[in-house]
């Protein structure tokens, strides 16, 4: 029997810059297919039909003001922001550790600056909205998803290429 694996230790980067220590919580982006139901004549059951990727954005708590966070805020293209979380997770019956990264670029959607409340801690809440997204476990990419190229790379099928070739791009 084996025992789940459990989230250690994380680190938040944005543009570069180490948040470590800075931020106590990250929501990571949650994957979501935009799917409607197709039912015709003869069919017995609507069948989902996959229209792709829904979009994706990652919430992330800071503690204290984020200067740099707000120079962000309003960026004019879609990828000026790049956060790249790295955890490191580790089942309770193995001394090895799984690194996951996720990236994403896009920009800042919302910034909650919080109450301002003197002696009391402080929760900068920011929610980026993704054009990019990458996931990597242990260096090997499981999912990487650009909107703006079409790719959806899933475990190393991209399932946009037929689609691409079809309409010529």
């Amino acid at each position: 029997m084996a025992l789940p694996s459990k989230l250690k230790g994380f680190n938040l980067f944005h543009n570069g810059e180490n948040f470590a220590g800075k931020v106590p919580e990250v929501t990571l982006p949650k994957l979501t297919r935009k799917m409607e139901d197709y039912q015709a004549g003869g069919m017995s059951g609507p069948v989902k039909v996959d229209f792709g990727q829904e979009g994706i954005q990652m919430e992330w708590t800071g503690g204290g003001f984020l200067k740099s966070v707000l120079t962000q805020y309003g960026a004019l293209k879609h990828d000026a922001v790049l956060l790249r979380f790295a955890g490191g997770y580790q089942a309770e019956d193995s001394d090895k550790y799984d690194a996951i990264e996720i990236v994403v670029r896009g920009r800042h959607m919302e910034v909650d600056a919080g109450t301002a409340k003197a002696k009391e801690d402080t929760a900068f809440k920011v929610t980026t909205v993704a054009s990019y997204y990458k996931l990597t476990v242990n260096g090997e990419t499981i999912i990487e998803l650009d909107f703006v190229n079409m790719i959806e790379n899933i475990n190393g099928t991209d399932l946009l290429q037929a689609l691409r070739t079809a309409i010529g791009l």
